[in-house]
């Protein structure tokens, strides 16, 4: 009789055990960076340049000016994240990161200062691998190669676009097989104030 009534004790004791053990479901990669980035939304954040090669022979629009990333459209962190490039008083440069079916995709909106789309804007690349929760990388699409070789940029139509999220630092890199390396470091470590918003946002 005693047996008889410890019979529901014992099969609850199956049952949660078997809950305890149920294998999680494993977090994507695309997801976890996203994450990443996230968790410093409405933050911004000062860089430098940790690579520029090979050496341009004239200074370019980066050059000596404070270069600032502001994590700023979180609406939807899981799906897209926006992260305007403030270059000087430059704000016409936001990254657009979106979760695709198959990984992440990169768009870079480029705007006048009146809101008024660059010609070559909304150029970028989804990945082909599945990177890791630190680093993704966005090798150049169609469509934007057809841009560029439309705007005499044929230099570009080889662009692979990286980023990395660290627990103190996020990197912005720009790579080409000719050897090309451009590379923005920030300091997740020391926000900064938040910009205004880059044009036409």
């Amino acid at each position: 009789m005693n047996m008889l009534k410890s019979l529901p004790a014992i099969a609850l004791a199956f049952a949660l055990g078997g809950c305890a053990s149920a294998p999680s479901q494993p977090v994507a990669p695309a997801d976890a960076f996203l994450a990443a980035i996230a968790a410093h939304c409405g933050q911004a954040f000062e860089g430098r340049i940790i690579a520029n090669q090979p050496t341009p022979a004239t200074p370019d629009a980066f050059e000596g000016k404070r270069l600032v990333m502001h994590v700023r459209g979180c609406d939807a962190p899981t799906q897209r994240i926006e992260i305007p490039f403030h270059v000087g008083e430059d704000r016409s440069r936001t990254w657009v990161l979106t979760r695709t079916s198959a990984g992440l995709r990169l768009k870079h909106d480029h705007r006048h200062q009146d809101g008024s789309p660059d010609a070559m804007t909304m150029y970028g690349g989804d990945t082909r691998e599945g990177g890791n929760a630190a680093r993704q990388a966005f090798p150049v699409d169609a469509e934007s190669i057809a841009m560029f070789k439309r705007g005499g940029l044929n230099a570009s139509v080889e662009n692979t676009w990286a980023m990395e999220v660290h627990p103190r630092t996020f990197v912005y890199e720009l790579s080409r097989p000719n050897g090309r390396l451009f590379k923005v470091e920030f300091d997740l470590t020391r926000p900064v104030e938040p910009p205004p918003a880059p044009w036409g946002w």
